[in-house]
């Protein structure tokens, strides 16, 4: 009896699971109701991680997401290339950071005292070198935004080591363990690399089959919400509650 109740339960909250998955991502219109659009069937499916833009907002829009969506297939090969030259220097070749340094400054420092020799015999004007010139503004908006996403990270860690939210803290420990394993398995050039590389991919993707794989990431979360549920009534209902939220409930 006691495990049927529990299976009832379990599909109980299913049910609940799916009601919720097509809510949220559904219109309360009505107008949109008496006559559908494609748009708005479109709007009504679920998306992944709630998305509600197009993925060139959601990455920032600008040339930043033209060149991980391959909008500009020059600019996105050319950052694609680069990226694998270094790691097939650093990576393959096993060169070091100070020794690319030391031979790039030491091709750059012989051929401008060629060229600055050679302008005296063609008389033309010794080669001009540019000054780096950042202006201030920019440098403070970036220390600002660099301030506010680490104090907003800070909080999220505070509000995950506080035990709040259970399942928040499940995920955050299993997304650890799983990055140290990756980690463990590949050094960090090659894991920024990969990284690198996923995102000059899975956007792309993702835009153009968007439609196929949220309605395949909503049957995965439809899957992994029961399991929890199934795991909630087994296991993490049957730990007996701490005396301050008892005495909160009160």
């Amino acid at each position: 009896m006691a495990e049927h109740a529990e299976e009832s339960k379990v599909e109980g909250l299913v049910e609940k699971i799916k009601e919720e998955l097509h809510d949220s991502s559904s219109s309360d219109s009505d107008h949109e109701k008496s006559e559908p659009s494609s748009s708005s069937v479109k709007a009504k499916m679920f998306r992944l991680f709630g998305r509600e833009q197009p993925v060139h907002k959601v990455l920032g829009g600008g040339k930043p997401a033209d060149v991980f969506l391959w909008r500009n297939k020059k600019a996105s090969a050319v950052v694609l290339g680069g990226a694998t030259a270094i790691w097939v220097l650093f990576e393959l070749m096993e060169y070091h950071l100070l020794t690319l340094v030391c031979h790039g400054l030491i091709l750059s420092l012989a051929i401008l005292f060629l060229y600055s020799n050679a302008t005296t015999f063609i008389h033309k004007s010794p080669p001009r070198i540019p000054e780096v010139s950042i202006p201030e503004d920019l440098t403070v908006d970036i220390a600002r935004s660099l301030r506010y996403e680490i104090n907003r990270a800070i909080a999220v860690l505070r509000e995950i080591a506080l035990g709040r939210d259970l399942k928040q803290f499940l995920g955050v420990i299993a997304g650890l363990w799983l990055l140290s394993v990756v980690g463990g398995c590949c050094n960090f050039i090659t894991l920024f690399y990969i990284v690198f590389v996923l995102l000059h991919t899975v956007p792309f993707v993702y835009e153009k089959y968007d439609d196929k794989i949220d309605a395949l990431a909503e049957k995965a979360m439809i899957e992994i919400k029961k399991q929890y549920a199934v795991f909630d009534a087994k296991v993490l209902s049957k730990i007996p509650k701490g005396p301050l939220k008892n005495k909160k409930q009160h």
